[in-house]
């Protein structure tokens, strides 16, 4: 088996010259950078390197988006036939986002070929794949906008596999083809490229305290609407995971490594990574691992740069850079560099060395090229053990579930969201054709049990070539080796959809599965005959919200059933929308058309009634039928809020629910009228410095004016044990600290880290009681599934407050909880609201709107804008 080569020999003379030039840069002065000349206006035909190119040295300064595609686009130009440019889609805020395909000239005249066969290779293509061909390599960089060094690594990166001089880099693509994603988050990048450019000093400051290391709210990490795309891999919930994950899928590389950066006093870090692995990652996905940690600890070593391994970035949450494609049969790969937004040009370290821009290009170019290189010198056993791991995956797929069923009788709604969901993840299903009943595990009870299956349930087999990813995404309770991981630790599709399913160990094939996919046909609501009373529409699912937000911005007056009730022969639960004639007369016909066109739009079924009585519950002139205002709402983003939790509403009402929001900066929230408002959300974040008790005092006066205060999170936990609020924090158990050893606090220092996680909630699934009969949880049965990812730790609320989620004993479902922590999440409040004068405090103690992916947890916050309170 060949071994890595030493840096020297990896190194053709002019990346060692490159390399060199890089490491003496922070010796220049910007004002040096600034004395090169600016970028020549036409170079056809002449390859020039990134610092010939921009006008100043490379590690000199960020380099904005616009210059970096600049730069891709004429080292494409004039790649002497070896690259290729493929637009794959815009960002939010419209810029482009692009890969670069390199291959030798003989490999990218038939680059199709390569990339078809691949996928025949995988099972997903018919026919039969040629024996040899090149290993697939994917590099990701820039995905977290601050950790811009990736992108300027990324231009000498490209330059060397564009250089025919470069005999090493041109060997290599012999075997070997490079997909080039120049900046994975152009948006994030700009909104810290152009931060730091505006701020940084002439000549570079490395002093910590510098304004050019501090960064403003919200950071560039971010996207437009503060995701972060490195936990969207497999929920696929911004614009630009959909459209990169769409052309990862028609590649599926080999190997995929993704660039990072971390704090400013870590060195660098490769794999092999840290536990816990997934049970789904291979023997020979660890193995490989190793192997391209070897040719990174050449590099590294030759060059005596620091570095760690096997800490830290661990691989079990399935939507990282690294995760997700492992589950797709590649070599998932994470680095990080130290330095991270904060680092600038150049920062002084605690240990008093001087890290710079050039070093950090160094590290992530040498780590790309040692990527490629491994790539490229073990093609064969990488396309070998790929075709292997597809081929396991159709006839021989892991785990003890073999197929996955989620019942008909589900929410039409959730359901086919989950279809197209599954769609996007070229994941196959079936229906069933008949009636049968047998064991397995339901999701609902959480229990091994007899299970009926219905015609028409959807059916999920392991036995496709994305098997390992059902396993993953399906499986109820993931396998965790170490409770000591990064991230969530529960993430079932089944509940995050809030979808009755089982999981069963037999393969239900042949006559017991449809194998073909039979597309839903778009909901269209038959014309009504004559002229209806009223319109009816149930409130289950997302769908519904849409069609309730654009029906009072065409100024429709629409009315929400606090009751069950029966009409022409249809039962109907609380929640129940109800479109009168009554109200609307002022549109005329116009009304029919807005009403059918509106639930056609959105996918919603709605029933014309010739009456308004109802044969059981309320008529629709009763005071339960409650008018829902079409309410103003605001929401607070700035210094002190949780980016993230602030990002996660934004993008629920602009791209979820098309609903207005104002945007409201926490360094004026408390200089506006806030009569102006009937809604403010607050999101998760510290509100010490927002609130201070004159500020809380007056916001206490709006609310009792009438107004609905949603306190999320952070800032449920900031208003708890506060003069007004109900809500309360649990006392300590002070038995229990009387009976407690007196040798309990010794302990041994090499534990503390173990120690903590013991009051910790890692992400977990778990199972909330609801009172259904609240207007907070209208379209809901009696529980919902939440993913708590903080230990709550609430009284229920007293008289005057509703108690509408809570969890008793046992109502962990899946993933790792602490077992201090367990003993908190007993017996406490989650969701609930209280009355204070003519207004509503609604607290929502737990996230349902998380990282976008929480399909079941989206109705409930609509229920908290749309029908508390009304």
């Amino acid at each position: 088996m060949k071994k890595p080569t030493t840096w020297q020999t990896y190194l053709s003379a002019s990346s060692f010259q490159t390399l060199f030039f890089l490491l003496l840069l922070p010796l220049w002065s910007l004002t040096a950078a600034q004395a090169q000349t600016t970028a020549p206006a036409s170079n056809a035909g002449t390859l020039l390197t990134p610092s010939q190119f921009l006008g100043y040295p490379l590690g000199g300064n960020f380099t904005p988006h616009s210059e970096l595609l600049r730069y891709v686009d004429h080292v494409v130009q004039n790649s002497g036939g070896r690259m290729r440019l493929q637009p794959y889609g815009r960002t939010y805020e419209n810029r482009p986002l692009e890969v670069v395909q390199i291959a030798s000239p003989e490999n990218l005249s038939r680059l199709e070929e390569i990339r078809r066969n691949n996928l025949r290779r995988a099972g997903l293509e018919s026919g039969a794949a040629k024996a040899a061909e090149p290993a697939i390599v994917w590099l990701s960089y820039n995905i977290h906008g601050n950790e811009a060094v990736s992108s300027e690594a990324m231009m000498q990166v490209l330059y060397d596999l564009a250089n025919p001089q470069n005999q090493q880099t041109q060997q290599w693509l012999q075997n070997t083809v490079v997909l080039l994603d120049p900046c994975v988050n152009p948006d994030g990048r700009e909104r810290y490229a152009q931060w730091y450019n505006r701020v940084r000093n002439r000549t570079p400051n490395a002093s910590p305290y510098a304004w050019e290391h501090h960064e403003p709210w919200p950071g560039g990490r971010f996207n437009h609407y503060y995701f972060d795309l490195n936990r969207d891999w497999a929920w696929q919930t911004q614009q630009e995971s959909q459209q990169r994950v769409a052309l990862y899928s028609q590649w599926l590389p080999q190997v995929h490594a993704d660039f990072h950066e971390m704090g400013v006093d870590n060195p660098y870090y490769f794999s092999p990574a840290a536990k816990p692995f997934h049970a789904d990652i291979t023997p020979f996905q660890r193995e490989f691992q190793n192997t391209i940690g070897e040719y990174n600890r050449k590099v590294f070593d030759q060059n005596n740069w620091l570095y760690f391994t096997r800490e830290t970035y661990d691989l079990f949450y399935p939507s990282y850079g690294d995760t997700y494609p492992s589950f797709n049969g590649a070599i998932g790969m994470t680095y990080e560099q130290g330095g991270s937004g904060r680092a600038g040009v150049q920062i002084l370290k605690s240990d008093g060395d001087t890290l710079t821009l050039s070093q950090r290009i160094a590290h992530h170019h040498a780590a790309s090229m040692a990527t490629i290189q491994a790539t490229a010198e073990r093609h064969d056993p990488l396309v070998r053990e790929f075709e292997k791991y597809y081929t396991t995956a159709r006839t021989k797929p892991g785990g003890d579930y073999k197929t996955y069923v989620l019942a008909a009788s589900n929410d039409p709604g959730q359901l086919e969201s989950l279809r197209k969901y599954l769609d996007r993840q070229q994941i196959s299903y079936g229906y069933a054709p008949r009636k049968m009943r047998t064991k397995g595990f339901n999701y609902t009870t959480g229990k091994n049990e007899s299970v009926e299956i219905q015609p028409r349930d959807l059916v999920v087999s392991m036995y496709q070539p994305k098997s390992t990813l059902v396993k993953v995404l399906f499986e109820p309770r993931p396998a965790l080796e170490d409770s000591l991981t990064y991230d969530i630790t529960a993430w079932a599709l089944p509940y995050a959809y809030g979808l009755k399913a089982y999981a069963l160990k037999e393969q239900l094939k042949g006559s017991d599965a449809a194998t073909a996919r039979a597309p839903s046909a778009p909901i269209r609501n038959a014309p009504a005959t004559g002229t209806p009373y009223a319109y009816v529409a149930r409130w289950t699912n997302i769908q519904d919200l849409r069609f309730l937000s654009q029906l009072l911005q065409k100024k429709v007056k629409v009315r929400v059933a606090e009751l069950p009730f029966e009409a022409e022969g249809q039962k109907y639960q609380a929640g129940t929308l109800v479109i009168t004639r009554t109200g609307n007369e002022n549109m005329g016909p116009r009304f029919d058309q807005i009403v059918r066109a509106q639930a056609d739009s959105m996918g919603v079924m709605v029933q014309a009634v010739r009456s308004g009585f109802s044969t059981t519950g309320a008529d629709f002139g009763s005071s339960s039928v409650r008018y829902v205002k079409q309410p103003t709402v605001g929401l607070v983003a700035g210094e002190g809020i949780s980016p993230t939790a602030f990002g996660e509403i934004w993008h629920f009402f602009e791209q979820q629910i098309g609903y207005p929001v104002t945007v409201i900066g926490t360094d004026y929230l408390n200089s506006i009228p806030l009569q102006k408002f009937d809604v403010l959300i607050l999101p998760d974040g510290n509100y010490a410095d927002i609130y201070p008790e004159k500020s809380l005092e007056n916001l206490k006066t709006w609310v009792r004016a009438g107004g609905k205060l949603i306190a999320m999170e952070g800032a449920a936990a900031y208003l708890a044990n506060r003069k007004d609020f109900l809500l309360k924090t649990k006392p300590a158990d002070t038995a229990a600290a009387k009976k407690a050893s007196p040798y309990a606090p010794l302990r041994r220092y090499a534990d503390s880290e173990r120690r903590q996680i013991e009051e910790r909630v890692q992400g977990s699934v778990y199972r909330v009681q609801l009172d259904n009969t609240h207007p907070l949880a209208f379209g809901y049965g009696s529980t919902y599934y939440a993913l708590v990812r903080d230990t709550l730790n609430y009284r229920f609320l007293g008289d005057g407050g509703w108690n509408v989620g809570i969890l008793k004993k046992e109502g962990s479902a899946a993933g790792f909880t602490g077992r201090r922590a367990r003993q908190k999440l007993t017996d406490t409040f989650v969701l609930g609201t209280q009355g204070m004068g003519r207004g509503q405090v609604v607290y929502l103690a737990d996230n349902p709107l998380f990282r976008g992916f929480w399909q079941g947890g989206k109705l409930l916050f609509g229920n908290a804008l749309f029908f508390v309170g009304q």
